[in-house]
């Protein structure tokens, strides 16, 4: 059994060598991602436990004991004076504590791990005489022509006293703006757009013409020193003052502290703000910051023993694009989305990624069938990036948009001309988009009706049986009975993917969605039922904004409804009325007396007046005076900014129009005080330049008199 074992690991072992190797020289050579960073990574630990528990089968070519890739043979060859190494990476806090107790105590330098290209400057004398590409870590690639076309990186340095020799080592990126605006000019020439920022950067560095570099807005970070005979500094930290001090660029952000707690507080710090910095980051580094404990830690044969990356969890993966289908939304806008390969990308499974029209896909550069570059950060909607078009087969194929709405049949066209969206123009009996309006109004920050979800918004719209749904438009929701609800049976969906969930024999399972199993109600149709007549005093901008007028969002309809004061005045006034409230423009005001114009329209408000919604300020004298009744903020313009804990921005905002305040978007010399939680900007800095009042939640909550 054990030579079994052995036989098998051993060709295990060669299978993630070559493997590994393979995707190195993509990476590396060829500018190219065939796997994310997570799998990379996943593949090493793999190679990394076998080697351990098997040292036999270490060799020289192992990616466990060699760095980068091999040097480009388009460029000239440059060998380095001191080698680059790589660094080992960490994925825990329990693997970093780890790391620290063999490496010694502090103190450490966290800095950010930027994701991009490293690049090895040498001056002697203080003259730039050559730029190299870190290669295999021994001989990289010349660009030094390409170097001297980016800015930030001086050809002499600043000050006196320069070492005859020096290699300075750090990363060449994309500013996140610059990379979006380099993209956003490839597409307007018709071009596809880069995938991802390090292989732009890797690719516009190592450009056989200077000129087309030159052309790339590449900037560059310094990290650390290659040879330096003499070096006359203790720490890392002293080393970056000193490089800085020659007009080298280094960054603002490294910080030096004393414990593995200050260094866990770091990167956390980070983690939760990555997505604020002008460049993308995957980790942070952290190295002893004494030279001396550094020397005296020494190497491995491909890393530093003194330093360690962090690597966070992965926000950009490799999956495969399965199919493009088109979703219908509330206003009739067909957007289509990817149907992917589900994939674990910042800490969540994702199957689904829109892909906003048909102008993006072929922008994007994706067919179907189709590896592709998918992006999640944190919380944001996922993204594809673009294809890895050097992973196609030739089976994929090209995604042709409908004419046709996929739910109704219906003509799938612009609603005005020059619009790229294409829009179900059957917008009465499209279920989707009834489907899709009837749950948006449900939502918290519309009408807050907390048993009318997505997966009701479709038992009422769209159910199994009876055949007669128990709505036809949002003009009957608040009529609803109980003897409507009883009867419906509907799919179980998923609330992530809209799909229907399967029971045990693999069948669509369907249930009865507002009825117990004895015919008595279920408690989500009491629910809905008194979540509905409580809807019925709502504020007016909330029932404003759940008729779904396009355009016609939370603070334009605060606006509208401060100002107006009922719906019918609203809907009375002509567009250059309208256009002159405050946050409300032509376009805006235009969109209001097109929805008011439709018949069908017009029947929803009269139902909801008849079933006793409230569609006026109580007290309102009419447009452009105050509605009667003040409160605790009368008169104050009041502005909220960072992350609050007991508030969200609508919560806030509301409370604070609700005691007779102005919620404002921006600070003025007129703002009475502005409400600051956690990682306020520029918001709070303007405050504190006009000498405005700051106060903390707690003490608006006090104000409130909560």
């Amino acid at each position: 059994m054990t030579d079994l074992f052995k036989a098998a690991a051993e060709k295990r072992v060669q299978e993630l060598v070559e493997l590994l190797n393979h995707h190195r020289a993509a990476y590396y050579e060829g500018n190219t991602v065939l796997v994310s960073d997570a799998e990379y990574d996943q593949l090493l630990a793999e190679l990394q436990l076998l080697e351990a528990e098997n040292p036999e089968l270490i060799t020289g070519d192992s990616p466990t004991q060699t760095v980068g890739g091999s040097a480009n043979q388009a460029f000239a060859p440059v060998e380095h004076l001191e080698k680059m190494m790589s660094l080992d990476n960490v994925f825990s806090f329990e693997e970093f504590r780890a790391w620290a107790e063999r490496g010694g105590s502090g103190p450490y330098l966290c800095e950010l791990k930027i994701d991009g290209l490293a690049i090895n400057l040498r001056y002697e004398n203080g003259r730039l005489v050559s730029a190299a590409t870190r290669g295999d870590g021994v001989v990289g690639e010349d660009v030094t022509a390409n170097v001297l076309t980016i800015p930030s990186i001086p050809r002499q340095l600043l000050g006196v006293g320069h070492p005859s020799v020096v290699e300075i080592r750090g990363e060449i990126y994309f500013a996140v703006a610059d990379f979006a605006k380099l993209n956003e000019g490839l597409v307007a020439e018709g071009k596809a757009p880069f995938a991802n920022p390090r292989n732009s950067a890797s690719g516009s560095l190592r450009q056989k013409d200077p000129r087309v570099t030159a052309t790339r807005p590449l900037k560059m970070l310094v990290h650390g020193i290659g040879a330096w005979p003499e070096a006359p500094v203790r720490n890392q930290s002293e080393l970056y003052e000193m490089l800085s001090g020659w007009g080298l660029p280094t960054s603002p952000r490294y910080r030096v502290v004393n414990s593995v707690d200050e260094v866990i507080s770091y990167i956390e710090e980070f983690e939760k703000h990555r997505h604020d910095l002008e460049h993308e980051i995957d980790g942070v580094v952290v190295k002893l910051d004494n030279l001396a404990q550094q020397r005296e830690l020494g190497f491995t044969s491909r890393a530093p023993r003194w330093a360690i990356a962090y690597k966070y969890a992965p926000e950009q993966v490799n999956t495969k694009l399965l199919d493009i289908r088109i979703g219908v939304g509330r206003t009739g806008r067909a957007t289509p989305y990817a149907v992917l390969q589900p994939v674990k990308v910042a800490g969540s499974v994702v199957e689904f990624a829109t892909l906003h029209n048909q102008e993006v896909v072929v922008a994007k550069g994706v067919l179907i069938g189709d590896t592709v570059v998918l992006r999640k950060a944190g919380d944001v909607i996922p993204e594809i990036l673009g294809p890895v078009v050097e992973l196609r087969t030739g089976a994929e194929r090209a995604f042709v948009m409908p004419t046709n709405c996929p739910d109704c049949g219906g003509e799938l066209a612009p609603s005005a001309e020059g619009d790229v969206d294409l829009r179900c123009q059957n917008s009465r009996s499209c279920p989707a988009q009834l489907r899709e309006r009837v749950a948006y109004l449900g939502s918290r920050g519309v009408l807050d009706i907390e048993a009318l979800g997505y997966v009701a918004a479709c038992a009422l719209t769209q159910p199994v049986e009876p055949a007669d749904s128990a709505l036809h438009s949002e003009a009957d929701l608040f009529n609803l009975t109980l003897e409507q609800l009883l009867p419906i049976r509907a799919l179980v969906l998923d609330p992530d993917t809209g799909l229907p969930k399967l029971d045990a024999d693999g069948k669509p399972k369907i249930v009865d969605f507002f009825k117990k199993k004895d015919g008595s109600p279920a408690e989500v149709a009491i629910k809905l039922l008194k979540n509905l007549e409580e809807a019925k005093t709502k504020p007016l901008w909330r029932i404003l904004v759940a008729l779904s007028i396009r355009h016609v969002g939370p603070v334009a309809a605060r606006s509208l409804a401060s100002h107006f004061g009922s719906l019918d005045r609203i809907f009375a006034a002509d567009e250059s009325e309208l256009s002159k409230v405050e946050g409300v423009g032509s376009t805006l005001a235009q969109s209001i007396q097109e929805w008011i114009s439709v018949d069908w329209h017009r029947e929803i408000i009269e139902k909801w007046r008849a079933a006793g919604v409230q569609l006026e300020i109580p007290g309102h004298q009419g447009p452009g005076a105050e509605a009667a009744g003040g409160g605790v903020f009368e008169g104050l313009s009041i502005v909220a900014t960072g992350s609050l804990k007991n508030f969200t921005r609508e919560q806030i905002e509301e409370a604070i129009i609700t005691n007779g305040g102005k919620a404002a978007s921006s600070v003025s010399k007129k703002t009475a005080f502005v409400v600051a939680g956690e990682n306020a900007g520029s918001k709070l800095a303007k405050a504190e330049e006009l000498g405005v009042e700051i106060i903390t939640e707690e003490e608006f909550q006090r104000r409130l008199g909560q």
